[in-house]
């Protein structure tokens, strides 16, 4: 069974619902256009310039200086498979996700599961503030003074200090919120650490910037202390993103199994990775695929989303499902995903990549909350893709009928050479 199961073959353009007043993302045959087709639905879809059009068709939309820009001792740029997942509802909003991507099946599964959820409304998300989190190491030379006492005595004034020249930060309700500490008996250290709401920045920069300045500090409120590492953390476990989708069983029948039996055993293979390391990790593997390109797409930091992604899971001393799958009344099938969510819509890449210019909007040009929530739920669809053909005719029959065009394009150069 392929994941993009629609059999349309009525699949030109005019047939696609391109209307701006009535745009959906449900898109039957939209796979089997050629590139060029999708590419201009895509830019109807979201009303692209012509110059976002050109530079996301563009397979080498870098220029030199940019190149130049983004990496120390560029020789020229690496292409990625940019693709587009449909039949995305979230919050009753149409989406069309941008996804970076060289693994085949990894678009089909995202849509599939996107088109599974849909037959329960699609998707809902929340988030909580964009607050990231940096940590400033202490060493005490004196292990009788009560730090606790002096850093509550001290804490606003630290805040207020921190926040010091980011005017434009805190006119947008961001800056320094909060200062929490603990000590590590172990290493003789003082941990401090300083939440910050970065708005829509990812806040790398601003967060070590805080934690550079107000380490100065440290050295007053506590004599001949020595400060170690002042560096943001990337598990910022305040600043978290869910996605969630209640399924009909119906909605996996099929003729060769029927719904109630699969949501069941979508049940089942989530509690085998609940209760086994060696599975979870394939698990999250898999949820990764979803997340990763499209951090990717818009510009930001998957390496920093994975870390934190992996650690949050192992959060309760066991490492665990990022996703979370359960039966409701064995005719529903439930799902949840909460994962913490770094990436940002302002700054850096994000603003300077043409190609992620346009991708944000596709997006609609989200504010940093909402990218990270449609993220997760990317993440979300593509573990319950993944779990629905676990749990039914298995995973490579849907994935190597994908892969065959590679193993196609081996051979030939095979024979070529």
């Amino acid at each position: 069974m392929k994941y993009n199961d629609d059999n349309s073959k009525d699949v030109s353009p005019q047939s696609l619902n391109t209307n701006s007043a009535q745009r959906s993302s449900r898109l039957p045959g939209f796979y089997q256009l050629p590139i060029s087709e999708r590419a201009k639905i895509t830019a109807q879809f979201s009303d692209l310039t012509d110059v976002e059009f050109a530079s996301m068709t563009n397979f080498s939309s870098l220029t030199g200086g940019l190149t130049d820009v983004f990496i120390e001792n560029a020789v020229g740029t690496y292409s990625m498979p940019l693709g587009i997942a449909t039949n995305f509802l979230i919050n009753g909003k149409d989406y069309l996700i941008p996804m970076a991507v060289e693994e085949t099946s990894v678009l089909a599964a995202a849509s599939h599961g996107a088109k599974l959820a849909r037959y329960g409304g699609g998707f809902n998300t929340s988030s909580t503030e964009p607050i990231m989190t940096g940590q400033i190491q202490v060493f005490l030379n004196n292990s009788t003074v009560n730090h606790s006492e002096i850093l509550a005595t001290h804490k606003e004034e630290l805040i207020r200090f921190a926040n010091k020249g980011q005017v434009r930060l805190t006119e947008r309700g961001g800056g320094a919120k909060d200062l929490s500490w603990k000590y590590i008996d172990e290493i003789k250290s003082l941990i401090v650490y300083l939440h910050v709401d970065t708005r829509d920045a990812m806040g790398a920069n601003i967060v070590n910037t805080m934690c550079e300045k107000i380490a100065v500090l440290m050295l007053d409120l506590f004599p001949n202390c020595e400060t170690g590492l002042r560096i943001l953390t990337n598990l910022c476990d305040r600043r978290l993103a869910t996605a969630r989708c209640r399924i009909p069983a119906s909605a996996f029948d099929s003729p060769d199994f029927q719904g109630v039996d699969v949501i069941s055993r979508v049940e089942k293979a989530y509690l085998f990775a609940k209760h086994d390391i060696y599975r979870a990790t394939t698990n999250n593997k898999g949820v990764m695929n979803g997340i990763d390109p499209v951090v990717i797409a818009t510009g930001n930091d998957w390496r920093a989303v994975e870390a934190g992604a992996h650690a949050y899971c192992v959060k309760d001393g066991t490492y665990q499902p990022m996703a979370r799958w359960h039966c409701d009344g064995g005719n529903f099938l439930c799902g949840q995903i909460t994962l913490p969510m770094a990436v940002g819509t302002v700054g850096g890449v994000t603003k300077l990549h043409p190609t992620a210019r346009a991708a944000l909007k596709i997006l609609g040009n989200p504010d940093s909350n909402t990218l990270a929530e449609i993220i997760c739920t990317v993440g979300l669809a593509q573990n319950l893709s993944a779990l629905r053909a676990l749990a039914s005719e298995g995973i490579q029959k849907g994935h190597m009928h994908l892969h065959r065009q590679n193993l196609d394009l081996l051979r030939q150069g095979a024979t070529r050479t």
